[in-house]
């Protein structure tokens, strides 16, 4: 089995940056179905994405929402300097604050996740 954890990184500011959060969730759903173990992290801009992806007329909704149990958070502070600290503070998506109010990808690499950066 393999171990996986997905960043993302990218904003919600352009059509490239969806093709981005569309191919991590997909990447996800793939590690899913083949019972591996994977986990997703919202960090840095990428915390825009969560109330984006909470809307249920968005079209990535489903498919964001068939991952929510492998969702692990947020990054807290980015959340803060992006504005959508609230918006996620409401929803079922832990704020991260392991390390320096930040999410620990050492603490991935520690348990032996491969992490990929999306």
């Amino acid at each position: 089995m393999n171990k996986v954890a997905i960043v993302v990184l990218a904003g919600t500011e352009s059509h490239e940056s969806l093709g981005r959060v569309v191919n991590a969730l997909e990447l996800a759903k793939e590690l899913q179905e083949h019972d591996d173990e994977v986990k997703i992290v919202f960090d840095g801009a990428g915390t825009e994405w969560i109330p984006e992806l909470e809307n249920e007329g968005h079209d990535v909704h489903a498919l964001y929402n068939a991952l929510k149990e492998n969702i692990h958070g947020a990054c807290r502070f980015c959340a803060k300097a992006f504005g959508v600290f609230k918006e996620i503070k409401e929803s079922e998506i832990d704020l991260l604050d392991e390390y320096d109010q930040h999410p620990s990808l050492r603490n991935f690499i520690s348990k032996g996740y491969q992490v990929i950066t999306f």
